[in-house]
């Protein structure tokens, strides 16, 4: 094959990945490396850089259309950013010492679980008829999103197990090397009672700022190639400025269904993983 037909398909693969992670605010990373290394046989590390410059793309693209559209919760994100943050620390010394091999089987089963309950989910939670939680009343972290029934305020619950969550989150993907968006938003949709869409809009603001960091070590290591990375930043940009666009009008239940498909995928992959079978 050419350069440029190379070129195009990498495109409608980052094209995909930003369309998937836009909606459900797991970035465009699980698709990208995967298919990179799968389809087109590039180096893991090489993909994995091309695949931290999507998940900046998809923050940067679809995280300030949702800003702007008041779908995303600006003091929630960067609370709970430092909960993921030296999360990943956390992580990133354990895995001196820890073999996570069978971690990440089980890690992985959780997910699955995780995304059959989600599968089977009929509507969205809405807003929480319990009382919120004092912490989230102090720190503000209460808003009001565009549904379209018109504006829907929401209150924050369960604020200290979300953050912990995260911190966990950002444990598993320093221990393990892989993203944390899904974790996100299982936190803020599950516990913290947030709408599924803010929870997808506020990841996708989150993200960014976790991507940047690791993309800066990558950079300097040498694993980004900009004949590879420039078309998966192009497409994921494409991909996820248009998944923003649908996001606000699209069924709870068809971002839960999607969001389901991709984190069982996910599991399935890290599942195989640990017992070492190669993708």
């Amino acid at each position: 094959m050419t350069v440029l037909s190379i070129s195009l398909i990498i495109f409608g693969v980052a094209l995909l990945a930003g369309f998937v992670g836009s909606l459900t605010g797991l970035g465009g990373g699980i698709i990208v490396t995967p298919a990179l290394t799968l389809l087109l046989g590039v180096d893991i590390r090489y993909a994995i850089g091309a695949s931290l410059v999507s998940v900046i793309a998809t923050s940067s693209g679809s995280a300030s259309a949702y800003v702007r559209d008041g779908l995303s919760n600006i003091r929630i994100g960067m609370f709970l950013e430092i909960a993921t943050t030296f999360g990943a620390l956390f992580g990133a010394f354990l895995a001196l010492y820890i073999k996570a091999t069978w971690l990440t089987v089980v890690f992985g089963l959780v997910l699955l679980q995780a995304a059959w309950q989600m599968s089977r989910k009929k509507q969205e939670q809405g807003i929480d008829t319990s009382p919120p939680d004092p912490l989230g009343v102090k720190l503000k972290l209460a808003g009001v999103y565009k549904s379209p029934t018109g504006p829907q305020a929401y209150e924050v619950h369960r604020v200290k197990e979300g953050f912990a969550m995260m911190f966990a989150a950002g444990t598993m993907s320093g221990l393990l090397g892989i993203g944390s968006g899904m974790f996100k938003v299982l936190a803020m949709d599950k516990l913290m009672r947030l709408p599924f869409k803010v929870s997808t809009a506020t990841s996708n603001f989150m993200i960014g700022v976790t991507a940047a960091a690791s993309a800066g070590v990558y950079l300097s290591r040498g694993y980004i190639e900009p004949i590879l990375a420039l078309p998966v930043m192009l497409g994921v940009l494409v991909g996820s400025l248009t998944g923003a666009k649908l996001l606000p009008r699209m069924p709870v239940q068809t971002l839960r269904a999607i969001f389901a498909v991709v984190v069982g995928l996910v599991a399935i992959q890290m599942i195989a993983s640990g017992f070492g079978f190669k993708w």
